[in-house]
């Protein structure tokens, strides 16, 4: 699961940034601590989403469309 970069506290704040054309980015947390780099698919394709960012709980999950890292669907 991976994280926007910016911490969104719900995911309808998330889609309304993504449909007013916020350049919403990704991150996968501790994808170094084994020294292996984030996979492919952080720059297209589809990823699982989760927020707020830890340490809160997480209170929302999504399935986002990334095309050259940027979120361009959320669902």
């Amino acid at each position: 699961m991976a994280y926007t970069t910016k911490n969104y506290r719900t995911k309808k704040a998330l889609k309304e940034a993504v449909s007013n054309g916020e350049r919403v980015t990704v991150f996968q947390p501790n994808s170094d601590l084994f020294g292996m780099n984030a996979p492919d698919v952080l720059l297209n394709g589809i990823v699982t989403l989760e927020g707020p960012h830890y340490p809160e709980p997480h209170r929302w999950y999504a399935k986002a469309e990334l095309k050259e890292g940027v979120v361009i669907k959320v669902s």
